[in-house]
């Protein structure tokens, strides 16, 4: 049903992370920061009223055997294989790790753990659920936990405001805490230079930290958080959860829905809520965080038995945490937990589905018992895992990983747009995209050292479409009777 995928979509992108990344954008850049990833709604509004029907018309059991049905030839298996790998194993592991490195922040900042400890404590509880149950059992799993995050984070929000009272107004009451944040920050701006975040009086020449909109008059900054975002990133970027187009596990959900109707209203309520509803309580957490934290040294005096090479500023989320009443640490560290869980068994599903499905049953082992499938996907969702676990252990900020994900998949979004509409585009082309968008994460960054994140984004983004849409023109076409049969099937 729809509400069941929406509130699946929902759960799935509230990963342990995701407080962590928006805590560190509003301490560095304001309320604004937040439009590095608001500008995904419109990629979302695009899925719900164009893309939703289409995937599910296609009949497909994932987004990667779409390929066959869209493109021919030789051509057409090679990028669904590709894709299996390039996706379930390199992307998504990516990924986990990012949500890995969260909880091992969390748990050093709320127990002292060290990372391993973490990891193995994670391992062993996603690993097992996920090795056991299919894509059912994770969507049920995560509307439980999506209650129980929710009001772990609407909590976290309210005693933040009740600390900050306390301080500022002798009042321990959110509602004075609410009053006096506003009154406190709304004369503050913020300048953050090599990533260090500075504050001061508001004098034009900083970015102030309750405004919704950069201030433009830093170029720099607005070009980051709001105009490439808004401009180009929604439709140009491939990024898990927001993908132009849809897919990954947004696909997955709207594939598994009941009806073309559920399709569609899962996904609405999905970036509904997503966008909406359920950014303000981390979004008041960190506002908080920066009148009880002002900076990492305070962070590192507060939390003494903490690994100071994990403190970072999405450390503050996990450090206002120490201020829940008892009973609410409980139910906090609940949620916290039902956010990784969501996100690392829908990851562990997701990767699973693509190496065993669509790589080693289409390409290794045709003809095998149902038994030996899941026994290699349980196989393999341990060795997901396990990369994912040692990728975490290189990674040193929410930052940092999401804009190196961002960076990857740089300049392959309108072709997932185009590729509904186009009969041009061909499966050459989203071979040629995804090297493409390969070579230049890591070249561009290499011949420009000292050019900020959006210039290098820019240039990526150029480079990758123009190498695919010259592809469509000069590469070998579909076949004819594929793109009809796909047209006749999907009514694009």
């Amino acid at each position: 049903p729809w509400w069941l995928a929406g509130l699946s979509m929902v759960a799935t992108t509230f990963s342990s992370d995701t407080p962590n990344w928006v805590t560190e954008q509003v301490r560095k850049y304001g309320v604004a920061g937040n439009w590095q990833w608001w500008a995904f709604v419109l990629t979302g509004v695009a899925t719900v009223f164009f893309f939703a029907r289409l995937w599910r018309r296609s009949g497909v059991m994932t987004d990667l055997e779409f390929y066959e049905h869209r493109y021919s030839g030789t051509a057409a298996s090679v990028v669904r294989g590709f894709r299996a790998i390039y996706l379930g194993l390199f992307f998504n592991c990516f990924i986990m790790g990012m949500v890995t490195l969260a909880a091992c922040k969390i748990a050093n900042i709320l127990f002292g753990m060290p990372a391993w400890q973490t990891i193995v404590v994670c391992g062993i509880l996603n690993v097992v659920f996920a090795a056991h149950s299919g894509l059912w059992g994770v969507l049920v799993i995560d509307m439980v936990q999506f209650f129980i995050k929710m009001t772990a984070v609407f909590a976290a929000a309210w005693f933040s405001l009740v600390e900050v009272g306390r301080r500022l107004a002798g009042d321990a009451s959110g509602w004075t805490g609410l009053k006096v944040l506003v009154t406190q920050l709304s004369t503050q701006q913020v300048v953050t230079t090599n990533g260090v975040p500075v504050m001061s009086v508001s004098d034009g020449k900083g970015q102030p930290i309750l405004d919704m909109l950069p201030n433009f008059s830093m170029s720099e900054l607005a070009l980051m958080i709001f105009i490439l975002p808004i401009a180009i990133s929604w439709w140009a970027n491939w990024y898990p959860g927001a993908e132009p187009g849809g897919g990954s596990y947004i696909a997955q959900r709207m594939l598994a829905s009941k009806s073309e109707k559920d399709s569609l209203g899962g996904t609405l309520f999905f970036n509904i809520a997503h966008y909406v509803l359920r950014p303000w309580p981390w979004i008041i957490t960190a506002l908080c965080s920066i009148i009880v934290y002002p900076d990492l040294a305070s962070i590192i005096k507060a939390f003494p038995n903490a690994d100071p090479n994990l403190i970072g500023h999405d450390s503050a989320f996990p450090a206002m945490l120490m201020f829940l009443p008892v009973g609410f640490v409980g139910l906090m560290i609940g949620g916290l937990i039902a956010a990784n869980s969501s996100t690392i068994l829908t990851h562990l599903n997701w990767g699973s589905s693509y190496l065993v499905h669509d790589f080693y049953r289409r390409f290794i082992k045709k003809d095998a018992t149902e038994t030996h499938y899941v026994n290699v996907g349980r196989i393999s969702t341990v060795f997901l895992y396990v990369i994912a676990a040692l990728l975490s252990l290189t990674m040193s900020s929410a930052q940092q990983a999401f804009q190196i994900l961002l960076s990857i998949g740089a300049g392959t979004g309108l072709l997932y747009l185009a590729r509904w509409f186009w009969w041009r585009v061909s499966a050459w082309c989203e071979v040629v995209a995804m090297v493409m968008s390969l070579v230049t994460a890591v070249g561009v960054p290499l011949a420009m050292p000292h050019a900020d994140f959006a210039t290098t984004t820019i240039i990526q983004v150029g480079l990758t479409t123009l190498s695919w849409l010259i592809t469509a023109y000069v590469g070998p076409q579909t076949d004819r009777a594929t793109l009809i049969s796909f047209c006749q099937k999907v009514k694009p």
